[in-house]
């Protein structure tokens, strides 16, 4: 069996976020765990404008250079991790405007979510993310990553999980191998 391509969406842009560390932390451990050959997608990076395409995602009639390149970095995903914050008891915008800038390449692949924040550790913006995630018909996990006060753990830009985060990381990139191999006809097929 190939490398599970698992791309981590860091969804926060604003100056001075956790998002970064917590990628990172998620990173290693995704890398060492074995099944996946890992991509970051920082969406501070990608500065994707709003709603700039003039036809709808489903049709894959891009007119921008940086919507094409997106979609052929999202295209190449086997799965996702998302990484997100919670800003008032919800998303981020960047994160939305990622998802909303396509459709079919984010469809039939897994997902699964590191949130982090105050004392809900990001839980409520990821239960209104799943909502969104299965619209575009991608399948997301049970498992997942919550940490909260995540200000705590930081010391010089590193991001310093506790035992019980490292386990439930494994648990979920276990659970995202497995669906995302079970889920690997359906991306074939299309």
């Amino acid at each position: 069996m190939s490398a599970i391509r698992l791309h981590i969406i860091v969804g926060s842009t604003r100056p001075g976020r956790a998002g970064a560390p917590v990628a990172a932390w998620f990173s290693d451990i995704a890398t060492a765990h074995g099944a996946f050959d890992v991509t970051m997608v920082d969406l501070l990076e990608w500065d994707l404008p709003m709603l700039s395409e003039p036809h709808h995602p489903r049709l894959g009639q891009y007119t921008r250079e940086l919507t094409r390149r997106f979609s052929a970095t999202i295209n190449t995903a086997d799965a996702f991790v998302i990484v997100t914050p919670e800003y008032n008891y919800g998303y981020t915008a960047p994160v939305k405007n990622a998802l909303d800038h396509l459709y079919r390449e984010w469809n039939d692949k897994a997902v699964g979510f590191v949130g982090y924040g105050g004392a809900a550790g990001a839980a409520r913006a990821v239960q209104m993310l799943k909502q969104v995630v299965t619209t575009l018909k991608m399948t997301p996990v049970f498992e997942g990553v919550y940490i909260p006060f995540v200000q705590t753990l930081i010391d010089n830009a590193q991001f310093q999980a506790t035992e019980g985060m490292a386990t439930a990381a494994g648990q979920m990139l276990d659970e995202l191998a497995r669906v995302s191999q079970a889920l690997s006809s359906l991306r074939v097929s299309t």
